[in-house]
């Protein structure tokens, strides 16, 4: 058995006539042809019967054959994949990449050399010889002459070439500032910051105005006087700037570490608080009002500044801004008249008494101030744009108040309306009449602290569904009644809106919602009989308004009731 098979391994096809790998079925090992076996078969028997005549087919030749068959088929699958692994490293995209790059790197190094071998020439060859038709005799004169200017041009281009490269134009560049994410340890930092960089300036201001003031009588006086002498020998502007020489001089020294403290108006220290690492929610909630309140007021004093100077040159005010035209004309007619010299002694002599004794005096009497500090009265009669919007809607109102009285009286006349059904049909809500969202009677009327209500939130803590738990509205006191208006309520009048009559109220406190916040709280609470827990009202701005004005009223009504009836005793 051993022997046919070893006849049938070396029987088989030789390595040359198997077929090509562009010729060869694309099939698998575990796929199947039926054509293929059968023609190498017939092929092997063939060769078979011319090299071995002798050789006689027995039962066990068919799986000799099949072995045979096989070991061909694996033979012939390891030398393709041999094939298929040389043609994949011949066929390497990385490594042409690479190659590519580098002969791009080559071409662009050789294109460089190219160029500057060529501007090397240009610079150092001669001029391009004459026609030969033109014979002048100055020919090497003009050659040695542009050898000469292009040597000149290349030492002007290696000294100052540089300077002129930084006049080249470029586009700007716009880049895309990251803003930081809002943080409370930020904000506090940045306020800090402020305050410490601003410190040197207030410091000045405060300064100037203890001197104006008198504050120190005799550092008063020497300033003074030194600045008078100054003024009538023309010598303001050197002082200004040697005394500036001697801030930065003494500022040196404090650097290098002296103790140098000189001030006019002693300087209060204020405490330093270190800097907590962990706060609590409530502390950087303050930390934040606090900030955002300081913020709220310098951003408010800045822009009134900036709104009075804009109405100051918009003419908003034209009796103000006609004084600053007429001084105005009068400083260009004597600019243009005067000399230099007295003009500069007169500001400056003006100044001195301006500074040290009539603000003095308008400091010291207040009514002298009013009536004859012009740039005092001048800036504070400028309005801000607020107070110019408030100024119109006055005027507007006035306007209409007149036109209202008279179709009111025609009205009144024409149909017989009382004063009083004329008044209570001024106050309605946005759902209609007052009295007819509440259905209380036509006499029931916000009081007229409250006549367009206190936005608040009604927490209902009976109710356990979330719709009702909370809801969103308008409060409103009434001589006898506290009356709240849903916002979610449709019809003009709903059972989503409260009505408390005040004798019903047991009790009436100020009330804190969430106990993490600062503050004393911004709601208040009702007891009533008919609610097992309180009523709040939470969420409102204007809350101490408001509880005084129902409190007042809830006492005024209790101490009415409870008042005893006084009897005849002869009865």
């Amino acid at each position: 058995m051993l022997k046919r098979l070893d006849k049938i391994r070396f029987r088989g096809q030789k390595r040359d006539e198997f077929l090509d790998l562009a010729e060869s079925p694309n099939a698998s090992d575990s796929e199947c042809n039926d054509d293929i076996p059968v023609k190498h078969r017939s092929s092997l028997k063939d060769t078979e019967e011319q090299r071995d005549p002798d050789y006689k087919m027995t039962d066990a030749d068919p799986l000799s054959e099949v072995k045979g068959h096989l070991e061909i088929a694996l033979l012939e699958k390891h030398f393709l994949q041999e094939e298929l692994r040389k043609l994949r490293e011949e066929t390497n995209v990385e490594t042409l990449k690479q190659e590519l790059e580098k002969e791009k790197s080559k071409r662009v190094d050789l294109e460089q050399k190219m160029n500057d071998i060529l501007r090397s020439r240009l610079e150092d060859s001669p001029p391009p010889p004459p026609k030969p038709q033109v014979a002048s005799l100055n020919g090497t004169g003009d050659k040695q002459k542009e050898t000469f200017r292009c040597r000149i041009w290349k030492w002007l281009y290696e000294r100052f070439g540089v300077y002129i490269e930084d006049f080249r134009f470029q586009p700007e560049e716009n880049t895309v500032e990251t803003e930081e994410p809002l943080s409370a340890k930020r904000l506090t930092e940045n306020m800090r910051r402020l305050k410490r960089g601003a410190k040197p300036v207030t410091n000045f201001m405060r300064n100037l105005s203890a001197l104006s003031s008198w504050h120190s009588v005799y550092t008063s006086a020497i300033a003074f006087i030194i600045y008078m002498n100054a003024a009538w020998h023309g010598w303001v502007l050197p002082m200004f700037l040697f005394l500036a020489i001697l801030r930065l001089s003494l500022n040196y020294l404090i650097a290098k570490g002296w103790r140098i403290q000189w001030s006019i108006v002693p300087e209060v220290s204020e405490p330093m608080e270190p800097p907590k690492e962990e706060l609590t929610v409530s502390e950087k909630f303050q930390l934040v009002l606090d900030v955002a309140q300081k913020a709220q007021n310098l951003f408010g004093k800045m822009a009134d500044v900036l709104e009075k100077i804009k109405n100051l040159f918009m003419w908003v005010q034209p009796e103000i801004t006609q004084k600053l035209y007429v001084g105005l004309w009068v400083a260009f007619i004597a600019s243009c008249l005067l000399p230099y010299k007295l003009m500069g002694f007169m500001i400056g002599i003006y100044a001195g008494i301006k500074f040290f004794i009539i603000d003095f005096m308008f400091k010291s009497c207040p009514k002298l101030r009013d009536k004859y500090d012009t740039p005092y009265i001048v800036w504070t009669t400028l309005p801000t744009d607020p107070q110019l919007k408030e100024r119109n809607n006055t005027t507007l109102s006035r306007r209409m108040q007149p036109v209202v009285a008279r179709s009111g009286q025609s009205t009144s006349m024409s149909c017989g309306i009382g004063r009083e059904e004329e008044s209570g049909r001024a106050y309605n809500t946005k759902r209609g009449p007052f009295h007819e969202v509440f259905n209380l009677s036509e006499n029931e009327r916000p009081l007229s602290v409250c006549e367009n209500g206190w936005r608040c939130c009604l927490i209902n803590r009976d109710r356990k569904m979330p719709t009702d738990y909370i809801r969103n509205g308008v409060l409103y006191v009434t001589e006898n009644y506290l009356c709240f208006e849903s916002s979610s309520s449709r019809a003009t009048s709903s059972k989503k809106n409260k009505v408390i009559k005040l004798q019903d109220i047991t009790d009436i406190q100020k009330y804190k919602v969430l106990s993490v916040l600062p503050g004393s709280g911004m709601g208040i609470s009702i007891t009533t009989p008919s609610t097992l827990k309180p009523l709040v009202f939470g969420a409102m701005i204007h809350r101490d308004e408001a509880f005084d004005a129902i409190h007042s009223q809830y006492t005024k009504i209790m101490s009415s009731t409870a008042a005893p009836t006084v009897t005849n005793p002869e009865t």
